[in-house]
């Protein structure tokens, strides 16, 4: 891997380049007092592109 120094990238190239390849988010959150667990949040998602070569799973099919 070569990395190159002093290169700037727009915002919106990072987010194209990004959604082309698709970025999983996964966390754990927990609200913990005296040693209890109160609230605990488990997060995990998938954001990705959607084009013809890969359709919206939530959309019509042809």
């Amino acid at each position: 891997m070569t990395v190159v120094a002093g290169r700037e990238v727009a915002l919106v190239d990072l987010l194209d380049r990004l959604l082309a390849g698709g970025v999983v988010i996964t966390g754990d959150i927990t609200l913990r007092i005296a040693d209890v667990d109160l609230v605990r949040i488990d997060l995990n998602a998938l954001i990705s592109s959607v084009n013809r070569q890969v359709p919206s799973p939530w959309g019509d099919s042809p």
